[in-house]
């Protein structure tokens, strides 16, 4: 799956910020707002695409540390030179199976429409809160298939799209962070544009001994 991820994404990735310009600009502008980030927290955007989320976060605060990981280099390259005068951004290939990073090294991660592309959700997770303070934030925005739209949209890509695995029920995603070992503090479902319903979650891990969960 990850390499018809990468394949698929290389392909697109000279169009990819003006075919995709309306959804990606209210998608990450919202999950920028709702993620509040601190200007001193370390942050990794999983699956970071083009850098579109790093420079929305830099105009705001340009000394923000972050680490955005994607599978395409053509993408990655684009992301690259958005932010080549941020010395304090950096960008690079990786799978979310697999973080090349220490344990309990970021503040908060983020990630942004990719959950659907994930092989197996809860590992992603499971691998995401490794790499996660034990005070720290994970913050996941995707498509929700409570939606009538994005279920017609998952049983056609389901179909016609390689490197697409599927989308989940908000129920479904609450459940994977708890498997995962999240709590969740914030959650809601948004509809950004006509097309798309999309759920975001902001979640904690949940420390030794705590397993209390909000659904």
């Amino acid at each position: 799956m990850e390499t018809n991820v990468r394949k698929q994404y290389n392909q697109m990735a000279a169009l990819y910020d003006r075919v995709w310009s309306r959804y990606v600009a209210k998608t990450l502008a919202f999950l920028k707002d709702w993620a509040q980030l601190s200007p001193t927290s370390t942050v990794l955007d999983v699956a970071c695409g083009t850098g579109t989320f790093e420079r929305l976060v830099l105009r705001e605060h340009p000394t923000q540390s972050i680490v955005g990981i994607d599978l395409s280099e053509k993408m990655l390259d684009i992301a690259q030179q958005k932010c080549r005068a941020f010395p304090n951004v950096s960008f690079q290939k990786a799978s979310v199976a697999a973080l090349p990073f220490a344990d309990r090294n970021f503040d908060v991660i983020v990630s942004a429409s990719a959950l659907h592309y994930f092989d197996d959700p809860i590992a992603a997770l499971i691998e995401m809160k490794r790499v996660l303070k034990p005070d720290g934030e994970l913050v996941i925005l995707d498509w929700c298939k409570d939606d009538w739209l994005c279920r017609l949209y998952d049983f056609a890509l389901k179909r016609f799209d390689p490197a697409y695995r599927q989308c989940y029920t908000q129920v479904e995603f609450h459940s994977f962070l708890g498997a995962a070992g999240f709590q969740i503090r914030r959650a809601t479902r948004v509809r950004l544009t006509l097309a798309w319903e999309l759920m975001v979650a902001t979640a904690k891990p949940i420390a030794l001994g705590d397993r209390s969960y909000e659904g």
